[in-house]
């Protein structure tokens, strides 16, 4: 059984985003990872009798994606924080296929957010299909419901309370998104679609 170690992550100073918001949010994310090594675990614990412990294991099993998926969606989030906040290069693939579907990055980011501004904890999430060369935004209800199938993921937006309350309230969603904007590191993007 892999066990999956918590990456670390060298996040500046960001406009709009405080340290503290930061280092609660990183320990949010090492939690993710804990606690899928220790659900798998149980599960291969509980596997010594599985009739007996069917049901425990079917209601771990159904927890492992939730715990999956909050690692390596904080994963991509915070990599795209790292370093330093940089613009989209317009020469770049990725920004001349946003230009070729949707106009601008500033069409594409307005469409991201209106998706992140919807009622309910979950992940605004820019995917690509590759096959079709087709972008698709959309929101993944917690962070394990609603995902678009083998698509691999551009950009991820994450809009749970935990990422804005402490900096911008209940009510300050649409501050933190125009922040996140802000604080992008748009070479990383960049990378993490050349590299699809």
């Amino acid at each position: 059984m892999h066990t999956y170690e918590p990456k670390t992550f060298t996040i500046p100073t960001l406009e709009g985003i405080s340290q503290k918001s930061i280092d609660e949010h990183i320990g949010l994310y090492n939690g993710y990872v804990k606690n899928f090594n220790a659900i798998t675990a149980a599960v291969q614990d509980l596997m010594s009798d599985s009739a007996k412990n069917a049901h425990a294991i079917s209601e771990l099993t159904r927890r492992l994606s939730f715990e999956f998926d909050g690692m390596r969606l904080h994963e991509i989030y915070f990599t795209q924080l790292e370093t330093a906040a940089t613009s989209s290069n317009a020469e770049s693939p990725l920004a001349q296929a946003i230009s070729k579907q949707f106009g601008s990055t500033d069409t594409l980011l307005a469409q991201l957010k209106q998706v992140g501004l919807m009622r309910g904890p979950g992940w605004a999430i820019l995917y690509y299909d590759e096959s079709v060369q087709t972008f698709h935004i959309g929101f993944a209800g917690e962070q394990h419901q609603g995902h678009f199938a083998t698509l691999p993921i551009v950009l991820a937006l994450d809009v749970w309370e935990h990422a804005f309350l402490l900096d911008y309230g209940a009510q300050g969603k649409g501050g933190y998104i125009d922040s996140f904007f802000k604080n992008l590191n748009w070479t990383a993007v960049e990378n993490r679609f050349a590299g699809l």
